[in-house]
C-alpha cells in the first residue's frame, strides 16, 4: 500500500486541523474569519433578512460577531468538514470493500453459529472501474453531505443553546438583582448610576448584570439617553421575563411614577416566583432520585445477579460483569452527576476558591491613592505633604512580609488554610495514597499484573483521600453557613442602630462584640483593617475576599455602593437583611426536603453492599469447582444437575470484580447524595467516606 493512498486523508486531517486550530489561535481564527468573508460575507448579508431568529439568537448569547462575519465562518466551516467527510467516506468504503471481499466459506468457519448469516455478505465480486468510481463517488456525497449538513446545523444551533443558558441564569439571578437595584434607588442615588453600578457587579449577580451592561454600552457608545438604551436592553435578552421587567422599568420611567415602589413590588413578585422555582426544582429532584436509585443502583445490582447466575449454570460472563462494573457503572453515575449539575446550577457568585474581585480590588487610580492604607499600615499624607521614601525601613519589611506572606499563611498554620480551601488537602492525602499503592505494586507484578494485590491499597487510599477532604470540606462549610446564617442579625442590628443617628463605622464598632458566631471574629478583623487606617469600603472589600460567599458578596457590593450616596443607610440594611434572611429560608428548606431522599439513597446503597457481600462470602465458596455438573452437599446428598460452577481462579476473580463494584457504587453514590441535599458535589465527600469505609469493613469482617 503506498503512501498516495492516504494523501485524501491527509488532506482531510489538514481541513480539521485549521478548524481546531481557530479554537486556541487568535491569528489563524482571524485568517479563516477574512477567508470565509471575501468568500462568503456578500452571500450572506444577500439573504440576512430571511433569518430574524438567527441574528435574534447571536445578539442574545453576546457572541462578539457579527452577523455576517458568523455566517460566513458557517460557510467556511461547513465546507472544511464536507471535505472532510467525503475523504472519509472514501476509506469507509474502502474499508467495506476489504471485509466484504472475503470468500463466504472463510468468514463462515471463523463466526460463531449465532452469527454464520453474516457470511452471506462476503463474496462481493470484482467491481469494475466505473462502476467503483460511481460507489466512492457516491458515498463522497452523501458522507459529506452529512457532515457538512450536521456542521452547519451545529454551528446555527449552538448561539441558542447559550441564549437558553443564558435566560436561565438571568431569571436566577433577577430577585436578588432587583433587590439590589431597590436599595441603591432607595438610598437615593440617581438611577443613570444605579445602572452603572449594577453592570459593573458580573462576578457578583452573574448574567443579570451583563445585561445591564447592555444599557451603559448603548449609553456610553452609541449616546442613547436612559429610556432608550433599557428598551434595547429588554428587546435584546434571552429572557422574556427580564424583557418585561425591563419593559415595565421604562413604563414607570415615563410616566414619572414612583420609582422605589414598582421596584419594591417587582421585588416582592420575583422573591414569590423563586419561591415557586424551588418547589419545581425540588418536585424534580425527588423524581431524579428516584429514578437514581432505580436505574443506577437497583438496576446493576439486578444485572450482577442475572450474569452471576447465568454464569453458574451456563458459562463464564465475567467480560460482560466488567464492562458493567467498570464501564456502565461509572459512566452512567457521571453523566447523571452532570445532568444533576445543569438541573440544580444557580447562581452562586464567590464560591470560588480565590474568591470574587472584592470591593478592595475595585479601587483603582487616584481613588485608590486617596483611600487605601500605604503599605506599612499608615494613612496616606495630605497633600502637598512629605512622603515617605520608598527605602523607609519600614516599606522594606512589609515588602519582605508580603513576599513570604503566602508561604505563611499555608504553613505557619495549616489547620486554618486546609479549612480555607480544602482541595489543599489533596496535595497532602494523593501523595501519600499512591506511595502506598506504590509500596504494594511490586507483588502485584510477580508473574504478571494482579489487580487483587493492589485493591485494599487502593481502596485505602482511596478512603484517605475522600475522607480527610471531607473533614476540611465540612469544617469550611460548616463556617461559612454559620456566617451567612449570622448576616441577616447583623443588617437588622446595624439597621437599628444607623436609625438612632450612629455613623456606620461607630456602628460596625458598637455590633461587633454581639453574639455572632464565626461573624464576630470576622469582624473583629474588618475594625482592625479600620483602627490600622484603612476605610470601611477597604476593610469590607478584604471581608468579602476573605469569606467569599455569595451573601457576602452581595452584602459588601451594596454597602460599599450606597455608603458613596447617603450615609443614612437603615432602609438599605433593612431590604439586605430581608434578601439574605429569604435566601437562608430557601436554601433551609431545600436541606430539609432532600433528607428523606438522602436517606433513600443511603438505604438503597445498604441494599446494594448486603446483596453483593453475601453473593461473595456465601455464594461463591460454596459453588462446586472445576465445572462439574453434579455437586454434593455437606450431608452427601446431590445438588442440582447442571449446575457449572466457577474454577478457583474465577471464583476470586469474581470476588474481585464484586469488591470493587461495591467501592465504585459506594464513592459515586455518596457523592450524588451529597449533591442532591447541598447542591454541590463536594458535599458529598462524607457520604462517599461513610460507604467505603462500610465497604472496606464488611468484605474484611465477612469476606
Amino acid at each position: 500500500m503506498s503512501v498516495s493512498n492516504f494523501l485524501p486523508l491527509l488532506i482531510a486531517l489538514c481541513c480539521f486541523s485549521l478548524v481546531a486550530a481557530a479554537r486556541y489561535s487568535s491569528r489563524v481564527d482571524r485568517a479563516l474569519t477574512r477567508t470565509s468573508i471575501r468568500l462568503f460575507g456578500d452571500y450572506v448579508d444577500e439573504f440576512r433578512s430571511e433569518h430574524p431568529r438567527r441574528q435574534s439568537a447571536l445578539r442574545a448569547a453576546q457572541f462578539p460577531v457579527t452577523y455576517r462575519e458568523y455566517g460566513a465562518t458557517t460557510l467556511l466551516y461547513t465546507g472544511l468538514f464536507a471535505i472532510l467527510g467525503s475523504v472519509l467516506g472514501i476509506y469507509v468504503i474502502w474499508g467495506v470493500l476489504l471485509v466484504l471481499s472475503i470468500d463466504p466459506a472463510t468468514l463462515r468457519e471463523a463466526l460463531p453459529g449465532a452469527l454464520e448469516f453474516l457470511a452471506n455478505l462476503g463474496g462481493v465480486p470484482a467491481l469494475a472501474p466505473l462502476e467503483l468510481f460511481g460507489l466512492l463517488f457516491a458515498s463522497c456525497l452523501t458522507l459529506g453531505a452529512i457532515t457538512g449538513g450536521v456542521a452547519y446545523w451545529l454551528r446555527w444551533w449552538y448561539p441558542g443553546y447559550v441564549a437558553d443558558n443564558r435566560a436561565r441564569r438571568i431569571e436566577a439571578a433577577l430577585p436578588s438583582t432587583v433587590a439590589f437595584v431597590y436599595a441603591l434607588s432607595r438610598s437615593g442615588m440617581a438611577f443613570p448610576k444605579v445602572i452603572r453600578i449594577v453592570a459593573a457587579q458580573e462576578d457578583t449577580y452573574g448574567e443579570a448584570a451583563a445585561e445591564f451592561e447592555v444599557a451603559v454600552r448603548n449609553m456610553d457608545t452609541f449616546g442613547m439617553d436612559v429610556v432608550t438604551a433599557l428598551q434595547t436592553m429588554g428587546r435584546r435578552s434571552p429572557s422574556p421575563q427580564f424583557a418585561e421587567f425591563s419593559q415595565n422599568l421604562v413604563s414607570v420611567l415615563q410616566s414619572g411614577h414612583s420609582l422605589s415602589a414598582f421596584l419594591e413590588r417587582q421585588y416582592h413578585d420575583y422573591q414569590e416566583e423563586a419561591e415557586s422555582q424551588q418547589e419545581r426544582t425540588l418536585d424534580l429532584l425527588a423524581t431524579l432520585a428516584e429514578a437514581y436509585v432505580t436505574v443506577l443502583v437497583a438496576g446493576p445490582l439486578f444485572l450482577i445477579t442475572i450474569l452471576v447466575v447465568i454464569g453458574i449454570a451456563v458459562g463464564d460472563t465475567l467480560d460482560p460483569l466488567q464492562a458493567l462494573v467498570y464501564l456502565i457503572l461509572p459512566f452512567g453515575n457521571l453523566a447523571f452527576v452532570i445532568y444533576l449539575s445543569v438541573v440544580t446550577d444557580k447562581i452562586t457568585p464567590g464560591t470560588a476558591a480565590d474568591g470574587p474581585v472584592g470591593a478592595a480590588e475595585s479601587i483603582s487610580g487616584a481613588d485608590a491613592a486617596t483611600r487605601a492604607p500605604l503599605a506599612d499600615g499608615g494613612k496616606p499624607a495630605a497633600t502637598g505633604a512629605t512622603v515617605i521614601s520608598s527605602t523607609h525601613p519600614n516599606v522594606e519589611r512589609v515588602r519582605y512580609y508580603r513576599r513570604i506572606e503566602g508561604l505563611r499563611e499555608r504553613f505557619g498554620n495549616p489547620t486554618r488554610a486546609l479549612l480555607e480551601r480544602p482541595s489543599l488537602s489533596l496535595a497532602i492525602t494523593v501523595p501519600i495514597a499512591l506511595a502506598g499503592i506504590g509500596w504494594q505494586l511490586p507483588g502485584a507484578l510477580d508473574g504478571g499484573f494482579d489487580v487483587a494485590a493492589i485493591d485494599d491499597a487502593v481502596a485505602l487510599g482511596l478512603l484517605l483521600v475522600v475522607s480527610v477532604f471531607a473533614i476540611c470540606y465540612e469544617g469550611h462549610r460548616r463556617r461559612i453557613d454559620a456566617i451567612e446564617a449570622a448576616i441577616p442579625d447583623l443588617l437588622d442590628r446595624l439597621a437599628s442602630v444607623n436609625e438612632a443617628g450612629m455613623p456606620l463605622v461607630s456602628a460596625f464598632d458598637h455590633v461587633r462584640g454581639s453574639d455572632l458566631g464565626p461573624l464576630g471574629v470576622e469582624l473583629d478583623r474588618v475594625w482592625a483593617d479600620v483602627q490600622w487606617g484603612a476605610d470601611l469600603q477597604t476593610a469590607l472589600g478584604r471581608f468579602e475576599t476573605r469569606v467569599r460567599t455569595r451573601s457576602t458578596s452581595r452584602v459588601v457590593t451594596l454597602l460599599t455602593e450606597a455608603m458613596n450616596a447617603s450615609g443614612t443607610l437603615s432602609t438599605v440594611l433593612r431590604i439586605a437583611a430581608r434578601q439574605a434572611a429569604a435566601d437562608r429560608r430557601l436554601e433551609r428548606e431545600r436541606r430539609e426536603r432532600m433528607v428523606e431522599y438522602l436517606i433513600v439513597v443511603y438505604v438503597s446503597f445498604l441494599v446494594f453492599l448486603f446483596i453483593i457481600t453475601v453473593l461473595a462470602a456465601y455464594l461463591l465458596p460454596n459453588l462446586p469447582t472445576g465445572g462439574a455438573d453434579i455437586a454434593t452437599d455437606t450431608a452427601g446428598s446431590a445438588a442440582v444437575d447442571g449446575l457449572g460452577g466457577f474454577s478457583e481462579g474465577e471464583g476470586l476473580a469474581y470476588g474481585t470484580l464484586f469488591y470493587h463494584a461495591t467501592l465504585i457504587q459506594g464513592l459515586l453514590s455518596g457523592l450524588i447524595a451529597g449533591q442532591l441535599s447541598t447542591g454541590d458535589v463536594r458535599g458529598g465527600a462524607k457520604h462517599a467516606a461513610v460507604m467505603i469505609g462500610l465497604t472496606i469493613l464488611l468484605f474484611a469482617i465477612i469476606v
